[in-house]
């Protein structure tokens, strides 16, 4: 006390306080109004899961009537407790994030304004809407649902929530409320009656009848207070009158609150008589502090290390709040950073850890890097909405594995396993002799003069030049229905290929009916499937090829081929044969006919025509005619490469058949499945661990998903290739990476035949096991049972070998006849079997397991009674429609896809850990499922840095729990340490980190690295007023700033966001606190969410410019429009949240054009409307292809259709501001329009421009409009009336 005291004395004889402290505050709002914390929070939880939603609406409705003293802190606290129930404690702190930044109001204020668009009807505080009749009545339904099937279905979003109970071909009806009302709970139970009797589809969109007039206040945005050059007058002279602005902003409660190290947060608390003496020191060493006289530039040079040396002599758990210090006040700190001292061991750690940033990362001195689990996170391009959808799946992922008993350092390196689904091509085997082929470029003589050592492939050539060597290293096959219009045309392709010596072996499969009583005077491809072979066997293949394209030669452009044009042709070459004997019920010529249908089904290639390259099929899109050509030439060379690397290591040798070598490579199978190979892809949760099974019906019925799944996988027991069961000791070691539960109805052909194809397949595989689930067509009795019992017997009381045996005769049709006439099923037994035990359990009455599988199907596969699925690894593939093909081929293809991308990756990993046979397989299968569920984003990259001892600020996680690993690659002087600083801060009160921050400094700087003030706004929770209200939302604070610079104050939003100043009274551009009395407080506001996009036109190719665009509702078409830049066909619409409709505008747009297609919207592909939700506040950017209107082809769209010659950019600035319209259309005004643009920033050059407006109104008498660019312009130039 007496020090203390002693230093005020001092101090007070010595200085005198020349002014108060001066502050800039900013604060940025939405348009909307502020959106209830409770359904921000129902949104959050849908993402977790819809049941996770409808849980928590059930909820939420104890929060209104629970105990608490009626304050925004209590409400908060009790509506957090309901929510958190099933949340792990990291989830909790991300939904808590979550709120903090507001991110799901924009999702809810997208179902107001859908609701809005609805015309909700006028008094009501919920609503019903059913296929578009509205009311507010719960007893008026039963009329609209009569009626609702004469109506279309409405259009349902994918943020809808729709409750699980529903009956795909019930009305729907569509309820707009607000969750938390007393009115809503009445009616949802209601609404939930009707959806499990299966009346109904009941969905849920929020809609508050009454708006809070209050606004969302935002954060994740950055403000920057920039020091600016005074070489030039800038600054208004006109002072500035009192202002209506809140401005009490500062918090002098701040309990750290420490300027040149005293801490006055701590003082204040424990010398609360001398607050007017700490107050005056404090200003004292803020105003000393804030000395930013100029360094020089020998001073300059060390200032990034001087910084990182400073931040790292700090205790580690305040480096980084000594970091966000430093960097965000630069100018006044740098002064005293110049004198900080740099060890040389520093200096070295930092200079040798740069050399593996630049080699290995790719980053320079003062670059900046983020990496969360070995994902790089942009912090130019990711917006911190993104960065918390990336902490939520890697949670999701991390707190998946630690339940599965996976942790610590194994539970990263499981993490770092690249098993995107790879986009490697599968092909199929062309070893077939369904394929005729017209040339081999081994043996015909008009290929003889080219070189045949496959050693050739290394000589050099010139980039592009396709060599021509006598091996059949391309194989181009066409399999086509002779009938179809675009056979001529690609058979033209193939001819201008052999033609043309293109080094292509070309294999021709023809389609056709191959039904007995069709012959080739009936079907004309039947007639040149005949012909081909008839030629082929008079003369040879080529010969063969040459008279099929002569045929097609006489069929008119657009015609089908007709019998006729086969037989005039043939008459003409052939006049000596008869017709009959080639083409009639008798014809010898019929080889291939079946064979190339079965090749064709067989290798489950996709609707015809397909062309295969080396076996590997083209994407639809590439099989026009013009791409063709071009895309087999680019295959060529790509798989050139390919041979020459095989040819360089010994891989492919002379004596080798290049054929055999092609199709021995991994990627060949013998069938290509599309089901198999699609993209979007669905797996299971497997990650939920309990004790439950499914022979407790009555228990299993009331789990949840997660749970369901937990008992029907602790039920399981499974066949492997030696037979063995889970239920016995392993013989064997064996890891089993593919797991394969097979669905159906075994007392059914179709559920045996699946079951027997996957018991088939094993026999050929030692990497699979399987098991079954049933799922009967029909209610389960003992008659309709007997297989799905008889193998639930086998497997829980017979050996495995013998249960295996058992299982397979089971499978098979006679033996189910032989049960159906009255069998006795032991009469099937196999040898070895335990016949007495497997009777009393095949005639034990009980049949939980049928019951419980049946509801796992229905509820969590969503499948249909009798429904067949295949569940790879989790994965769930299926339903597999009624006489769908799922054969030993497409197991081989599954197993084959699981090895390749997870499977052995992950068994390695399980391998290291030691765990049991049967628990180990179980581990792969659900690791692989909860990796695999993950959308693909980029790889990992894979970091081990030299040093961390001296240069790196290290932040250890908490013992025993899950942490990220997080690394920071940073130059504490640049911008991005502004803005690194504080989100690590936050991160770091969110989740438990392994943290490690990497100085990468600059030396020799000649210039001040930092010229501006920065604040990151962001907070981690919900902060609330000493009374327990809500506090005044997120702002940034710029608090004892210096008072002799000039400021101008910028946002840094995200690049969707159109934000503009709306009410401050000062200019944000040239702010001199010198002549302010206190704080400068600068209100911001959301004003539009921009959609994003790009458009080409699908005939060029490029884009369609001068196309415009409008974006609007049902109720309004027409409320913003754009048009496309020829620069990437590029195009941009001001938007709120909300759904809506993008349009072609009417007039020439509408006229020469339709959307052909479009990527990244809310609605499928085929739809006539393109609708667009936006519900976050991320950028969204969409694709649109459009299309020429066929009678329109040779329209300009920026011409009016009158005169050709008129061009250029003033004549299409012109068509953009009269939407197209011709000119007699436009109105003529009597006399021109002079349009004025200008540009304006700051007050100055804002008195100069209404200088200038009344210095030309005075001038002319022509009409005039001035065009000002609204976001330079300043909330007082916006407000004056004289300008409206």
């Amino acid at each position: 006390m007496g020090i203390l005291i002693a230093v005020l004395g001092v101090w007070f004889s010595s200085s005198l306080v020349e002014a108060d402290s001066k502050a800039v505050t900013t604060s940025l709002t939405t348009k909307w109004s502020s959106t209830p914390l409770l359904l921000e929070t129902s949104e959050f939880l849908s993402e977790e899961g819809q049941e996770k939603f409808w849980n928590f609406v059930e909820a939420s409705e104890n929060i209104k009537t629970a105990e608490h003293d009626g304050s925004d802190y209590s409400s908060y606290q009790e509506m957090l407790k309901v929510a958190c129930q099933t949340l792990s404690p990291l989830q909790q702190n991300l939904l808590k994030f979550s709120l903090s930044l507001r991110s799901y109001s924009a999702a809810v204020q997208a179902f107001q304004q859908i609701a809005a668009d609805e015309s909700p009807p006028e008094g009501c505080t919920l609503f019903f809407v059913v296929h578009g009749e509205r009311t507010c009545e719960f007893d008026s339904l039963g009329n609209l649902l009569q009626a609702a099937s004469d109506r279309p279905k409405p259009f349902l979003f994918k943020g809808d929530h729709k409750y699980p109970a529903a009956n795909p071909e019930s009305p729907v009806v569509i309820l707009y409320a607000e969750i938390g009302s007393e009115e809503f709970y009445r009616q949802h139970r209601r609404l939930v009656a009707k959806a499990e009797a299966g009346e109904i589809t009941y969905v849920l969109r929020h809609y508050i009848a009454n708006p809070s007039k209050e606004k969302v206040y935002l954060s994740g945005y950055g403000v920057e207070l920039a020091i600016k050059s005074t070489e030039y007058k800038a600054k208004d002279d006109t002072q500035v009158k009192g202002t209506d602005v809140n401005a009490t902003v500062i918090d002098e409660n701040d309990p750290i609150d420490e300027v040149q190290g005293f801490l006055f947060g701590k003082l204040r608390q424990l010398y609360p008589d001398l607050s007017e003496e700490l107050k005056e020191l404090r200003k004292h060493l803020v105003e000393s502090t804030n000395e930013m006289a100029p360094l020089k530039v020998w001073q300059l040079q060390d200032l990034s290390f001087q910084t990182a040396a400073r931040i790292l002599a700090a205790p580690p758990v305040h480096a980084l709040m000594v970091m966000k210090d430093l960097s965000q006040n630069f100018p006044t700190k740098a002064r005293a950073i110049t004198k900080t001292v740099v060890s040389s061991e520093l200096r070295a750690e930092i200079e040798e850890n740069q050399k593996y940033f630049k080699g290995t990362l790719g980053l320079q001195p003062g670059d900046s890097a983020l990496f969360i689990n070995g994902l790089l996170i942009d912090l130019d391009t990711q917006d911190i909405f993104s960065l918390i959808d990336v902490l939520r799946n890697e949670a999701r992922v991390m707190e998946g594995l630690h339940s599965l008993g996976i942790e610590g350092v194994s539970l990263h390196n499981v993490l770092k396993l690249n098993i995107q689904p790879s986009d490697s091509d599968y092909a199929v085997d062309i070893r077939s002799p369904a394929i005729s082929w017209i040339n081999n470029l081994e043996v015909d003589s008009r290929y003889n003069s080219w070189p045949s050592s496959v050693q050739e492939l290394l000589r050099p050539t010139f980039p592009g030049v396709i060599r021509q060597i006598r091996k059949n290293f391309h194989n181009f096959v066409l399999i086509v229905d002779p009938t179809h219009e675009t056979t001529a045309e690609l058979l033209n392709v193939a001819e201008m290929f052999f033609s043309n010596h293109i080094p292509l072996r070309i294999g021709l499969v023809f389609v056709v009916n191959d039904s007995e009583d069709v012959d080739g005077l009936q079907d004309p491809g039947v007639a040149l499937l005949r012909t081909y072979n008839y030629v082929a066997q008079e003369m040879d293949n080529n010969y063969a090829f040459q008279t099929v394209m002569s045929i097609y030669n006489k069929v008119k452009t657009g015609d089908q081929l007709k019998v006729d044009h086969v037989v005039s042709v043939l008459e003409k070459q052939y006049p000596y044969v008869e017709i009959n004997s080639v083409l009639g019920i008798d014809s010898a010529y019929d080889q291939n006919r079946k064979a190339a249908r079965a090749y064709y089904e067989q290798t489950g290639v996709g609707p015809l025509p397909v062309v295969l390259f080396n076996g590997m099929p083209f994407q639809k899109d590439q099989l026009d005619p013009d791409d063709l050509e071009t895309v087999t030439m680019h295959k060529i060379l790509e798989t050139t490469s390919i041979f020459q690397r095989a040819v360089y290591l010994g891989e492919l040798s002379n004596d080798q058949d290049v054929v055999e070598y092609i199709m021995n490579q991994p990627n060949v199978v013998p069938r290509i499945n599309s089901r198999i190979l699609r993209s979007d892809r669905e797996y299971l949760d497997l990650t939920g661990m309990n004790n439950h099974f499914v022979d407790d019906f009555a228990r299993f019925s009331t789990l949840e998903s997660k749970d369901k799944t937990a008992a029907v996988a602790n039920s399981m027991t499974y066949l492997t290739k030696k037979g063995m069961s889970s239920k016995e000791i392993y013989d064997d070691s064996f890891v089993r990476p593919v797991t394969f539960w097979i669905v159906g109805d075994f007392d059914k052909p179709s559920g045996r035949q699946l079951l027997y194809d996957a018991i088939k397949h094993q026999k050929s595989s030692n990497n699979i096991r399987i098991s079954m689930i049933n799922n009967p067509s029909e209610e389960p009795n003992s008659q309709n049972t007997i297989v799905a019992k008889a193998i639930w017997a086998a497997l829980q009381t017979q050996t495995s070998n013998n249960a295996k045996n058992f299982i397979t005769k089971m499978a098979k049709e006679e033996t189910v006849k032989a049960l159906e006439a009255g069998a006795d099923i032991l009469e099937f037994a196999v040898g070895g079997m335990d016949t007495n035990v497997f009777k009393e359990a095949f005639e034990s009455p009980k049949v939980d397991f049928i019951l419980s599988h049946a509801i796992y199907c229905r509820d969590v596969l969503k499948l249909k009674k009798g429904q067949r699925a295949v569940i790879s690894n989790g994965r769930i593939i299926g339903p597999l429609e009624d006489g769908e093909m799922f054969n030993q081929d497409d197991f081989h293809l599954l197993e084959n896809i699981i090895l390749k991308t997870s499977g052995q990756k992950i068994k390695s990993q399980i391998q290291q850990l030691g765990f049991e046979e049967d628990l180990a397989s179980d581990l792969v299968m659900k690791v692989d499922a909860l990796l695999s569920a993950q959308p693909k984003g980029e790889a990992r990259i894979e970091y081990q840095f030299f040093e961390e001892r001296y240069s790196a600020v290290k932040l250890r996680p908490k013992e025993g729990e899950t942490y990220f690993d997080v690394v920071a690659i940073v130059d504490p002087v640049t911008r991005d340490a502004q803005r690194l600083a504080p989100l690590l801060l936050v991160l770091n009160q969110l989740i438990n980190m392994n943290l490690r921050v990497f100085m990468n400094c600059q030396s020799k700087l000649s210039d001040m690295p930092l010229k501006s003030f920065y604040r990151y706004v962001l907070e981690p929770e919900i902060s609330f007023t000493a009374e327990n209200n809500f506090a005044p939302g997120p702002i940034a604070k710029f608090l004892d700033m210096p008072q002799s610079p000039l400021f101008t104050l910028n946002l840094n939003t995200p690049e969707s966001w159109m934000v503009e100043s709306v009410r401050t009274p000062y200019d944000l551009d040239n702010i001199f606190l010198e002549e302010v009395e206190s704080v400068v407080a600068a209100e911001y506001e959301l004003e539009y969410l921009l959609l994003e996009g790009h458009c080409y036109d699908i005939t060029t190719g490029q884009p369609p410019r001068g196309l415009q665009f409008t974006l609007g509702t049902s109720s309004s078409p027409v409320i913003v429009d754009t048009i496309v830049m020829a620069n990437l066909g590029y195009f941009q619409l001001k938007a709120n949240p909300g759904a809506w409709t993008l349009r072609l505008r009417k007039g020439r747009s509408e006229d020469i054009y339709r959307i052909y297609s479009h990527d990244g919207t809310d609605s499928p592909p085929e739809a006539n409307e393109v609708i667009v939700v936006l519900n976050n506040f991320k950028s969204k950017i969409i694709k649109v292809k459009v299309q020429k209107k066929f009678d329109m082809m040779n329209e300009d769209l920026l011409s009016d259709g009158t005169n050709e010659n008129e061009s250029g950019f003033w004549e299409s600035l012109k068509w953009g501001f009269t939407g197209g319209q011709k000119n007699e259309d436009v109105k003529q005004d009597k006399d021109d329009v002079l349009n004025i643009f200008s540009v304006a920033s700051g007050h100055l050059y804002e008195r100069f421009l209404r200088i200038m407006m009344l210095s030309v109104l005075k001038h002319t008498k022509t009409p005039l409009k001035f065009w000002f660019l609204k976001n330079y312009l300043s909330p007082t130039f916006k407000r004056n009336k004289e300008l409206r």
